[in-house]
């Protein structure tokens, strides 16, 4: 099979985009419902790193054995290129999640996910700048705005934004979270310009996962009540890290960062949705439906720029 072919085809990339932001949205309820059956408080920090630590190394591990089950040299890399590895573990899995989660601490849940989808926007004016076939226009100016505009209906849930001004450690952490995030992703693009993607990606969610887990000890965290229902979930949420990663960065090594993603913006959506679906809550809601229809137009403006956008890159 032509990856290149596979990987830029139109139809393919956005059935995977939204594979992506589908899995990552159902990661909302997944770890709700994981603090509960692991009996994590809402101020036990320590304890979510050491579960996200645990999630993230595990679903480095599975991406790991699924190549060497397919024969491959996992370890067909120079010292060089293992410390960029290294990394880009360090930032886009354990840095960013850290802030998020530290941030998400000192201001509400619908600020901090609304403040998170500015990523999207930080990933594609980055592009602007480093890639010269990856530049702004009104196009994907208007379809960001209108995408972020769906973000922000979908996080209000009849609520205000909640909090009186903006803190450093609150609205500051989440709006760095989501730079690390957005700078990382390009630089695992030119990491897998030369080395396998998946095994990229293997590697920094095993090592970002590990880094997680030590801070979340040394923060006193720990976790507790392995049951089969907790350890499936637990397994499942490493099932879901480790294919919409692996699928993501196959995605950006081969179309252009501003195309690919715009579509996070969908991924608070399906949060929503999913979260509605199984922790009972209305999913008749209108907010999803209007959420879903601006944040697909946004999409749809960005997309259609032109044709050979979606042609393979190699910055």
């Amino acid at each position: 099979m032509d990856k290149t072919k596979f990987y830029t085809n139109r139809k393919n990339i956005i059935i995977l985009a939204i594979l992506c932001c589908i899995l990552w949205g159902s990661a909302y309820p997944a770890i709700k419902a994981g603090y509960s059956l692991f009996n994590i408080g809402e101020n036990a920090i320590g304890s979510k790193l050491v579960f996200a630590g645990y999630r993230f190394a595990i679903a480095g591990i599975l991406v790991i054995l699924l190549e060497l089950a397919t024969k491959k040299n996992i370890f067909e890399f120079s010292k060089k290129q293992f410390g960029q590895i290294f990394i880009l573990g360090s930032t886009q899995t354990a840095l960013q999640y850290i802030f998020f989660y530290v941030g998400l601490s000192y201001t509400t849940g619908v600020r901090g996910s609304i403040i998170n989808g500015t990523g999207t926007f930080a990933s594609i004016i980055l592009a602007h700048f480093i890639y010269k076939n990856d530049k702004l226009n009104f196009n994907k100016i208007l379809g960001c705005i209108i995408g972020f505009v769906g973000v922000v209906i979908v996080n209000l849930n009849g609520q205000s934004l909640g909090g009186s001004s903006f803190t450093f450690k609150g609205e500051g952490f989440i709006m760095i979270a989501a730079f690390i995030f957005s700078a990382s992703s390009i630089y695992g693009k030119k990491i897998t310009q030369i080395l396998e993607p998946p095994i990229v990606t293997g590697f920094q969610l095993f090592i970002g996962g590990i880094i997680l887990i030590g801070l979340g000890f040394c923060f006193g965290g720990s976790l507790s009540r392995f049951t089969m229902k907790s350890t499936s979930l637990l397994i499942y949420m490493a099932l879901l890290s480790s294919v919409s990663f692996a699928i993501w960065t196959q995605l950006l090594k081969y179309n252009k960062v501003g195309i690919i993603s715009v579509f996070n913006f969908l991924v608070p959506v399906f949060g929503t949705l999913l979260s509605a679906i199984f922790l009972g809550e209305n999913i008749f809601d209108i907010k999803i439906l209007i959420s879903l229809i601006l944040v697909c137009y946004g999409i749809f403006l960005v997309y259609r720029v032109k044709k050979e956008n979606t042609a393979p890159v190699a910055e």
